[in-house]
């Protein structure tokens, strides 16, 4: 069973999942979704889930630098919710503080240009969301 990584954003959601052992992740797609009229791309999420026999969800938790969460986290928190009711699958919380900023240093470092690096950087978040998540629980074990 996989673990999906997720990094919700006002307009895409970008997607990562594990590999079956749970040690590595690789990034799948950023969803369009629209957050003003609910559509948070649930159909493209359950299809995923389906696909790659997801076991549990970790959604990237914005927080502000000093600990609390913000507009944005409380977001997060919703969506966790709404999501767990949906797909009956645990969602956990990882605190994405600076995931994006370090998704777009390394695509600068790789010297991908700006138009690409606005189509993949929410999925290399959530790759980085993932992963971060994943090491915690391999060196926990």
């Amino acid at each position: 069973m996989r673990t999906m990584g997720l990094d919700l954003g006002s307009k895409t959601i970008g997607v990562a999942v594990s590999d079956a052992m749970g040690w590595t992740a690789q990034g799948l797609e950023t969803i369009k979704i629209n957050e003003a009229g609910n559509d948070f791309g649930f159909k493209r999420l359950n299809e995923i889930i389906k696909e790659h026999e997801v076991s549990k969800i970790v959604l990237g938790l914005p927080k502000n630098m000093n600990g609390t969460v913000g507009p944005r986290g409380e977001i997060s928190q919703d969506f966790a919710k709404r999501l767990e009711k949906k797909f009956k699958l645990p969602v956990f919380l990882w605190d994405e503080r600076l995931t994006t900023m370090a998704a777009e240093r390394v695509l600068l470092e790789a010297d991908v240009s700006r138009s690409k690096r606005k189509k993949v950087i929410d999925k290399m978040a959530a790759v980085m969301i993932l992963q971060g998540f994943l090491d915690r629980q391999t060196n926990s074990i």
